[in-house]
């Protein structure tokens, strides 16, 4: 059956982001946001999308049976263990004419929830699957979507690649001692942060360290946070394994940060963007590398270097004890502290 016009027109309009997923009644939530809104928010989260922006809630699969009229756009993904600049590269992706960054859809969010909550596996896939096709809805005709994740999805991430063979993805990560820092940085915040983060991990069955449950409540707030870590780097190497370094390549933040031209050169290669060296200079001298993607105020790696040396000052101690035995439990477990396939 064909799509009622006006259905067809929310379908067809990237203003209209799919914003949460009801299972219960195989609904998709949908949001009013603008291309300048996309740019102004810190991520596409209730916490940070205006309360007064337009919603409304549309059956599934009318709006699958409404876009089967469009074509899907390239989509491309950055995955990443946060605190890692992931959010500069969804905003360095936002080029009119070229690709679209999206930061954080909760919709992707709901899909580990309800994964966790014992989903069938084969309704999942397809539910999953209609949300990367939602997703795939750039402000511009030929544009690319590249989608960053929250960094809970990283379990769903061979899922995402298996249903769209075309996709590339970059994973990102921050050197241990980095990370570390930003998590002491932030005090309990952080602290609790990570303990919730591995919890779900080990929900999902990701983490393969060697270690038993009890000494897994022995550790600290910071080994926490570098089991976690591990965890994920584990499973970056198992993605390259995988899918191959032709779609799937790995970076840390401090060389992001260090060469950010090389680095936009070569995600142009990975998601086939056609970036000349003029449109790259200009990404690198708009906002995604000269200001906070949190804040939006000035921020340089300069500046980035030394919000990591003040905590590294604070607490050197715990996090090169911490640091040290990661290393030794990476070497039991068989992990790499650096993935394979470099970006650079």
């Amino acid at each position: 059956m064909a799509a009622t016009p006006e259905l067809a027109a929310i379908a067809m309009d990237p203003a209209w982001l799919p914003h949460r997923y009801d299972e219960s009644l195989d609904a998709v939530h949908f949001v009013r946001l603008t291309r300048e809104e996309h740019r102004s928010v810190t991520f596409v989260t209730d916490e940070y999308i205006p309360a007064g922006a337009p919603r409304l809630v549309l059956r599934r699969s009318d709006v699958a049976a409404a876009l089967a009229q469009r074509p899907p756009a390239p989509l491309h993904f950055i995955f990443h263990s946060a605190y890692c600049c992931s959010t500069v590269l969804a905003r360095a992706f936002d080029i009119e004419g070229v690709s679209m960054g999206l930061k954080e859809p909760l919709i992707l969010n709901d899909m580990v929830g309800w994964k966790r909550r014992g989903a069938d596996p084969l309704r999942l896939g397809a539910i999953l699957d209609s949300t990367l096709t939602l997703l795939a809805q750039p402000f511009a005709p030929g544009e690319a979507v590249v989608v960053k994740p929250s960094n809970i999805l990283n379990v769903m991430a061979p899922a995402m690649l298996g249903l769209r063979p075309r996709s590339g993805a970059l994973l990102l990560y921050a050197p241990l001692p980095d990370f570390l820092r930003s998590i002491a940085r932030k005090g309990l915040w952080g602290r609790r942060w990570v303990r919730e983060l591995f919890i779900g991990q080990l929900r999902d069955g990701i983490v393969d360290l060697g270690l038993g449950e009890q000494q897994y409540l022995d550790l600290t707030d910071l080994q926490v946070a570098a089991a976690g870590w591990l965890a994920q780097q584990d499973l970056f190497e198992r993605l390259v394994d995988r899918f191959g370094a032709a779609r799937v390549r790995t970076l840390d933040s401090a060389a992001l940060m260090a060469r950010p031209r090389d680095s936009m050169e070569r995600l142009s290669d990975l998601f086939g963007l056609g970036l000349d060296e003029q449109a790259i200079g200009k990404v690198l001298a708009g906002p995604a590398f000269t200001s906070h993607s949190k804040s939006n105020t000035g921020f340089s790696a300069a500046d980035r270097v030394a919000e990591q040396r003040d905590a590294a000052e604070t607490h050197a101690d715990e996090i090169e004890k911490v640091a040290i035995w990661a290393e030794a439990v990476a070497a039991a477990a068989g992990v790499s502290m650096k993935p394979k396939a470099p970006l650079l």
